[in-house]
């Protein structure tokens, strides 16, 4: 393993110590955006419903703020006014304006969120097993062979995308916050359901916790011969890659990963990547080789965003980028049905032509990636393409992933909607039921 020392002079230059700036940050960084008073006020006011978080590095070797507002990276972390309803958007503002009481406007904030479908996909009512005398804090099982988990302590990133589907753990809501402690509890449930093979570590950032935290739920896990891998989500290569280079803890959190793999699990590193830019610090190459070393295996995904990513050049440059650096591009998903999915969401058709475009000009080993794929109520939603049969025009699509393991891989057909965003704006074609109805 290299040690810290070792790195590159302009590595270690990277190697500042971690600040976060939050919503009281705002004002003054919309200003060096060149927003003024009006839009200042509009972005603090969507920041009330929806959360905002970023950090030195983002702000300082991501984003181009020659070019911001419309910089991709600024649209990727700062809230935007259009994102809310103009109405909500107005009403908070006028709270904010005239310094109405915090408890007024957090009940304002509390009432737009509560329209924006803060938990999609069925994940409160279906995903959460009851076991023992009930359920389990911080456990979803929805597919069979594998388990997620929501450490308490890595309930929060680095910097916090505005996109995120899972923008609710982070308003400070602790109704809409799953999270858990007891790794006790989570390994008895492991062992009481040998179907699971797979643990992913999500959030929020497992990567956001210290070493010594962490290694205090991946540990108990290493002795259960049934876990195959373990998988931590983390956007931390993107948004704070000196996690494995310069902070204190990088060797022991490096020397962590080596126990998994030591242990015969494999441990897949989610790494999250929405631009290229994301890609291009010197100390991301070093994280990412760092990281590659303990025998960990780094896999690649992201959503299409509207006025981020929705271009095939840029998932075709992210893709060839990422398996030259010995990654594995891994997902393209579909914006969630949750938080400003209206203005993020790419058209399903749009979708499967960005994919198909970006896809068809990569060598194969970049075809490891799937995609546009939806994370539905019913399971991972594949697009194929689009096709006519018996004289009508058809999406093609497959499970990836199903509730009902029997659907798995096998094709279905719905009507082809050009305006199509979700799952649940389709109809099918050829029957009158999806094949999980």
């Amino acid at each position: 393993m290299t040690l810290v020392n070792d790195a590159a002079p302009a590595v270690r230059s990277a190697g500042r110590k971690f600040r976060a700036f939050t919503a009281k940050h705002l004002d003054e960084l919309t200003r060096r955006a060149g927003l003024g008073p009006a839009e200042r006020l509009a972005t603090r006011a969507v920041a009330t419903v929806l959360p905002f978080r970023t950090n030195s590095y983002v702000l300082e070797e991501l984003i181009d703020w020659s070019a911001a507002p419309d910089d991709p990276i600024y649209r990727l972390v700062f809230p935007l006014p259009d994102m809310l309803p103009a109405d909500d958007v107005a009403r908070l503002s006028d709270l904010l304006s005239r310094q109405a009481p915090k408890a007024e406007i957090e009940a304002a904030a509390h009432a737009v969120r509560m329209r924006l479908n803060p938990h999609p996909a069925g994940q409160m009512e279906l995903n959460i097993p009851s076991f023992g005398d009930g359920k389990i804090p911080g456990l979803q099982h929805k597919y069979d062979e594998t388990v997620l988990y929501f450490p308490k302590q890595g309930q929060t990133c680095h910097a916090y995308c505005t996109y995120c589907f899972r923008w609710a753990q982070f308003v400070g809501e602790p109704d809409l916050k799953m999270a858990g402690d007891d790794t006790a509890q989570l390994r008895d449930y492991i062992l009481a359901h040998p179907e699971v093979t797979s643990i992913l570590f999500t959030g929020g950032d497992a990567m956001i916790m210290g070493e010594p935290v962490l290694r205090r739920y991946i540990e108990p896990l290493l002795e259960l011969e049934q876990l195959e891998s373990i998988r931590i989500g983390t956007k931390s290569l993107a948004y704070w890659p000196q996690k494995f280079v310069t902070d204190p803890d990088a060797e022991a959190m490096l020397r962590l990963f080596e126990q998994v793999g030591e242990a015969g699990k494999n441990l897949a590193f989610m790494a999250h990547f929405t631009h290229p830019r994301e890609l291009e610090p010197l100390v991301v190459t070093e994280a990412v080789r760092r990281i590659r070393d303990t025998g960990a295996i780094i896999r690649t995904q992201a959503p299409l965003i509207r006025t981020i990513n929705d271009d095939p050049a840029v998932w075709n440059s992210m893709w060839r980028t990422q398996t030259r650096l010995g990654m594995v591009p891994y997902y393209m998903f579909v914006e969630r049905d949750t938080g400003p999915q209206d203005y993020f969401a790419v058209p399903l058709a749009q979708a499967y032509e960005v994919f198909r475009t970006a896809y068809k000009d990569v060598a194969g080993l970049s075809r490891t990636v799937r995609g546009p794929s939806m994370s539905a109520t019913p399971g991972k939603v594949c697009v194929d393409g689009v096709l006519e049969l018996h004289g009508q025009k058809v999406f093609v699509l497959h499970f990836i992933q199903c509730r009902d393991s029997d659907l798995v891989g096998k094709p279905f057909f719905a009507k082809y909607d050009p305006e199509a965003v979700w799952l649940d704006d389709l109809k099918p074609a050829f029957t009158d039921t999806f094949p999980w109805q």
